[in-house]
């Protein structure tokens, strides 16, 4: 059999020729092919993104932001302050201490500071040297000569957040971020920034080998460029595709911006955990948010702490997880000596400091309840674009010191109310023979709102809306709720306002009002109130009964006044939900903690009502005026009605229902009212500032807690700290108006008092209303008894705590005082009940549709 063989042809090198090789051919098709797909791929993307990059950077990268500032400080001649704390606040304004900054600058010398007001100051540019002496402002000259006073530069309390993402940034240029911070990001998240090109391939390599050595994902291979990128542009989701087109829109924005301008977006926009509901976005706003300080302030220590939480938020935050913080601040600082942006000892220096945070309560600091009324009040009347965008200043009344105070209070405050609703719940339950067990009810969370108020202006000074902003932004501060019993000063203002209206009979003080179970007709129906635990006293003084707050005497002294004046009366004051109706009288209809400051001041101002106030000025970049708010104010009450009630809601510290918080250490002169609906209230003020607190559940259920348990202690808490502050602690007597009078009466009698009725009190009357008849005059059957059970008298009270004195080192003048107070008093403890706060109870017949009555 033949055999054929075909002899391949050979080159003249006797090889045959590669380009014959079907393998190589294939080989090099498929080279051809993937290079023309990658190119394509290439290609598609990169321009894609190249529009996408251009689009995104068309603008601004970040959206400007209005800012919000706090009302400006007043510094007073003899005011305990020390010069470095002027420069602290005026730093916290925008200040510098060189000529830099378009707000101002100050020059801190040995015991005085210069203070200079730039081109964007708040106020005209007049510089002040305000000279410390022992601790206090011994002088300040002006431009004009010695001034009494200097309004220093507004503190920013917050950016106007971005509401659809609740986030807040403060954006910063590259320039005003501290090499420092510069060094400890770069330590720990890139260290070769400013050699590659966009992405660190020897990086890359480097955590793909320790990954597959450890089996798991432990090293991070991307640099800044490249987290900015992921962020930007892409979803968090783990694929090749995405870290492909990660990388090359790294490249690309390597291409199209500089590394100073690309670590600058980084900062702008890096996450940094949370705080309260918002998103803490950049540097910046992360050094504000943990530290409470610029970023250009910021210590090693700090900027170590920041850069380390860059890498898992949640996980390293300091507030939740401080042991993990800090052992990342560690390893930062570690890394920094490693790059040689530090030395070694500065390293040990900084690993040795302490976690100093902010405290991390929101209320305290960016006060994000009143931020939101800011934000509604402004978006009435602007463009929230407009606003951002133009950078607007917002200036408001807010007080940054009054609102930590606030904070303060409710958060102790709210503690012991939420121990109080839990004794109430807890029961002893019977699960077997002879086997009891101890369980907790479930029910809601108590909530608060506290609102501080100058009574003079209607500036609100302090605002908390709930007790947390991350868990609720529901503003109770702006909720309606049925007002209880600090709702009765308004039913005795308009009964001594008889005294000046011309109407008959004339109410005064003294006046005697029936306390006795009664059914009062309305129309065709008929409501019957009660008072707190059945117990009813008689015939008493309407100071009395105020103070004590008992329900039938006031509904009494409504309907001899007559319901509509009353309504009338509360109306004007800003109470718009009121209807004559007697469910009024003891606060049965709605209004918000906010509305009811606004009509106490009613009360506190002369008888001017004055409308809360939030913002005082908008004004843009350069400073020029925008718009500014003016005080809506209208005369409701006679300044001698005002004062009278005043007097009579004094009596209510000093005796009364709210005399719990003189035993809380709350000693100033003080005039308020206590009240008890389905919730607890407290009103009450000094002669400059006016706080009114509220406590409940969101869904109307009965805390069966009295306002003297649960909104009175908060109260006193927080204006113990307000009177201890500069603007506030220069609390006196209140004012008295011409054409009132102070008239000493007998306890038994409730007539002048002589020499032989040595039980007295003081009250104030209208000119021409007080009573004219003595003691010794009050004769017959009624004065025996009157003298031996104190009937138809201004019932005796218990005598002031021992420490309860008022400036001068007088004790607090009450209506009772002595051994006659002490002997009445356990008398009128057991019968009275006169520790116990005023709650209305059920009708014993269906309340009118329109009564107002809660339900229970």
């Amino acid at each position: 059999m033949a055999i054929k063989v075909k002899i391949p042809r050979r080159s003249k090198s006797g090889k045959a020729p590669a380009s014959r090789d079907p393998v190589i051919r294939v080989a090099l098709a498929t080279f051809v092919v993937l290079g023309i797909v990658i190119s394509a791929w290439f290609s598609y993307y990169y321009i894609k993104y190249d529009r996408i990059i251009q689009q995104r950077f068309k603008g601004p990268v970040f959206s400007s932001s209005a800012k919000i500032y706090a009302i400006p400080h007043l510094v007073k001649l003899d005011e305990k302050i020390e010069a470095r704390e002027i420069a602290a606040q005026l730093q916290r304004a925008g200040y510098s201490d060189n000529e830099n900054s378009p707000i101002g600058s100050y020059r801190l010398l040995n015991g005085r500071i210069e203070v200079r007001p730039g081109p964007q100051s708040y106020h005209s540019p007049e510089p002040a040297t305000i000279r410390i002496q022992d601790g206090h402002v011994a002088s300040i000259t002006g431009k004009s000569g010695d001034l009494s006073a200097y309004e220093l530069e507004p503190q920013m309390i917050t950016a106007l957040f971005d509401v659809e993402q609740r986030s807040k940034r403060q954006v910063v240029k590259y320039d005003q971020i501290p090499k420092i911070m510069v060094d400890a990001v770069l330590a720990i998240e890139d260290r070769r920034f400013f050699q590659h090109s966009g992405v660190n391939f020897l990086r890359m390599a480097e955590a793909a080998w320790i990954d597959f050595m450890h089996e798991r994902h432990e090293q991070g291979g991307s640099t800044l460029t490249m987290q900015l990128s992921r962020g930007f542009f892409l979803t968090p989701e783990k694929t090749i595709k995405r870290k492909l087109t990660e990388m090359l829109i790294a490249e690309e924005l390597e291409q199209k911006f500089s590394k100073q301008e690309i670590f600058e977006f980084y900062a702008n926009w890096v996450d940094l955990g949370q705080r309260g509901s918002f998103t803490i976005s950049g540097l910046a706003e992360a050094s504000r948010a943990y530290f409470n300080k610029d970023l250009k302030d910021i210590t090693l220590p700090e900027a170590a702490l920041l850069a380390g939480i860059i890498q898992r938020p949640s996980y390293l935050s300091p507030y939740r997880h401080p042991e993990r913080a800090l052992e990342r601040r560690n390893l930062v600082l570690e890394s920094m000596v490693e790059t040689h942006a530090i030395t070694r000892a500065g390293a040990d220096k900084a690993k040795a400091a302490p976690l100093k945070l902010a405290p991390p309560n929101v209320e305290a600091s960016d006060a994000p309840y009143f931020v939101d009324l800011v934000r509604d009040t402004l978006t009435s009347k602007f463009n929230e674009r407009e606003l951002n965008e133009q950078s607007y200043h917002i200036y408001t009344t807010l007080d940054p010191d009054l609102q930590r105070a606030a904070a303060q209070a409710v958060e102790s405050g709210i503690k012991l109310v939420d121990d109080q609703v839990t004794k109430r719940r807890t029961k002893r339950i019977k699960v077997g023979k002879n086997k009891f067990e101890t369980q907790v009810e479930p029910g809601p969370q108590a909530q608060v709102a506290l609102v501080a108020m100058d009574p003079h202006t209607g500036e609100v000074l302090a605002l908390v809306g709930g007790r947390n902003y991350a868990f609720s932004q529901l503003d109770h501060a702006v909720a309606k709720r049925p007002t209880g019993s600090i709702f009765k000063p308004f039913v005795y203002a308009a009964a001594m306002n008889t005294a000046v209206s011309g109407g008959s009979p004339v109410f005064t003080p003294a006046s005697m009002v029936t306390d006795q179970p009664t059914t009062f007709a309305y129309g065709d129906q008929i409501y019957e109130p009660r008072n707190y635990k059945e117990e009813y006293h008689g015939e008493v003084t309407a100071r009395y009964a105020l103070a004590m707050s008992l329900n039938n005497a006031t509904v009494k002294l409504a309907e001899e006044v007559g319901y509509d004046k009353v309504a009338d009366l509360a109306k004007a004051a800003g109470v718009a939900s009121v209807k004559p109706t007697p469910a009024m009288a003891l606060g049965a209809y709605d209004a918000t903690p906010l509305d009811m400051t606004g009509a106490y001041t009613v009360f506190a101002n002369s008888g001017v009502r004055m409308s809360p106030l939030l913002v005082n000025s908008v004004r843009n970049a350069a400073g020029d005026v925008v718009m500014d708010w003016k005080q809506d104010k209208r005369e409701v009450l006679d300044p001698r009605v005002a004062y009278v009630m005043t007097n009579m809601m004094e009596g209510v510290f000093n005796f009364g229902t709210a005399y719990t918080v003189r035993i809380l250490g709350f000693t100033a002169p003080a005039a308020g009212k206590t009240g008890t609906s389905h919730d607890g209230w407290f009103a009450g003020y000094t002669s400059n500032l006016l706080c009114i607190v509220w406590v409940g559940f969101d869904d109307y259920s009965d805390i069966r807690l009295s306002g003297a348990q649960t909104a009175a202690p908060i109260w006193a808490e927080f204006m113990k700290k307000a009177v201890t502050l500069w603007p506030y602690s220069d609390v006196h007597a209140f004012a008295q108006p011409t054409g009132v009078v102070d008239v000493q009466l007998d306890k038994a009698t409730n007539l002048l008092a002589t020499p032989a009725c040595p039980d007295t009190y003081n009250s104030a009357f209208i000119v021409g209303t007080e009573p004219t008849n003595t003691c010794e005059q009050g004769t017959g059957v009624k004065g025996f008894f009157s003298r031996m059970f104190g009937l138809g008298g201004d019932k005796a009270m218990p005598p002031p705590a021992p420490d309860a004195k008022q400036p001068g080192g007088a004790a607090a003048s009450g209506d009772a005082s002595g051994e006659a107070a002490k002997k009445k008093k356990g008398f009128f403890g057991k019968v009275a009940g006169i520790f116990k706060d005023d709650k209305s109870s059920n009708n014993a017949s269906p309340p009118p549709a329109d009564s107002g009555n809660s339900p229970r």
